[in-house]
């Protein structure tokens, strides 16, 4: 099964033109620019008409839209054929995929919690028998520096990853970590489209899973 994987696109989707063919297309958050209900509905409407037979959502930290709405609100937004993850699992042809917006605090941005407890019991969320791992944000030490020279990404998250040991982690966020990096056991992504000035130069990627 062909996979396509894009995130932070901060309402510079339609941008993204000539898209490779896959089976599921997976956005790992951070869609819109503030959160607002018409960058969201314009996002929808864009990703519902994607010519892929899956297509997988989580929200990111600029969503704010989907922190303060209900899940009824939320689905409602959402077209049917749009899987919208938080904290949920869905399986795909025998592909489990596991999805959360949440990242360490930072300011007052969505979906944010704090370093420590409240990380680690978010994590602990994440079933065993993942096959890929979709969250917002980096685990600690990968592909998680920022111009700065700082690693930002999650320690709770990167422990809870090697218990796992998913066949691919993917995520976003920092977008100045853009790229792949193999370990043993897993394959971490930051798919992030936009650099750090937020110019659109980062191409989406493609990759390949069968159960």
């Amino acid at each position: 099964m062909k996979f396509l994987f894009i995130s932070d696109t901060h309402s510079r989707h339609r941008r993204l033109t000539s898209l490779p063919e896959a089976d599921v297309i997976i956005h790992a958050g951070d869609i819109s620019k503030v959160g607002k209900e018409y960058e969201v509905e314009d996002f929808v409407d864009w990703f519902s008409n994607l010519n892929y037979q899956h297509k997988i959502l989580i929200a990111g930290n600029h969503d704010f839209f989907f922190e303060r709405e209900t899940n009824e609100n939320i689905q409602h937004i959402l077209n049917d054929n749009i899987i919208y993850l938080h904290n949920s699992q869905v399986e795909i042809e025998g592909i489990r995929i596991w999805g959360s917006p949440y990242t360490p605090r930072f300011f007052n941005w969505a979906f944010n919690l704090h370093r420590g407890t409240d990380l680690e019991k978010n994590w602990q969320q994440i079933p065993i028998d993942t096959d890929i791992l979709v969250t917002h944000g980096p685990p600690f030490g990968i592909l998680d520096r920022t111009v700065s020279g700082l690693n930002v990404g999650c320690k709770e998250l990167m422990k809870k990853v090697k218990e796992v040991q998913p066949k691919y982690h993917l995520f976003g966020h920092i977008h100045e970590g853009y790229g792949m990096l193999q370990s043993e056991k897993t394959t971490f992504i930051n798919g992030s489209v936009l650099n750090e000035r937020y110019e659109l130069v980062n191409s989406p990627i493609l990759f390949e899973l069968e159960k």
